[in-house]
């Protein structure tokens, strides 16, 4: 079963300068959901994705944090602590939406994992 990259996450000082700086360069479709302060992008041919603030679940500005579509967010954290990987924001809903965690894989690469509220996990 294929895991796809659904989601790119940005860290940005500003999230909001730096949301217009890549509609305006690039075109990108900003949408700001105003209930979390953030600003989705959407880009045609590509995962989406968002910007967010420096600080929040630990990030720095220029992270890049990749999601990782999977069914069952639970089952993949204990795949990746087995595997000598560290959760580092544990399951964690967006109401409405779906599940996110962040880990750290044993060479020290940041990623994210990812399942829709569709998806019937909870």
């Amino acid at each position: 079963m294929s895991h796809p990259i659904v989601h790119i996450e940005l860290a940005a000082k500003d999230p909001a300068v730096s949301s217009k700086f890549y509609a305006d360069v690039f075109g990108w479709k900003i949408e700001v959901d105003t209930n979390f302060n953030y600003y989705q992008f959407d880009v045609q041919g590509g995962p989406g994705g968002g910007f967010n603030t420096i600080g929040e679940q630990g990030t720095q500005a220029g992270d890049v944090i990749p999601y990782i579509g999977v069914d069952d967010i639970d089952a993949y954290l204990q795949k990746v602590q087995a595997a000598g990987g560290k959760t580092l924001v544990p399951k964690t809903e967006i109401p409405g939406i779906g599940w996110f965690a962040h880990f750290m894989d044993p060479g020290g690469t940041r990623m994210a994992l990812y399942t829709s509220a569709r998806s019937g996990q909870n």
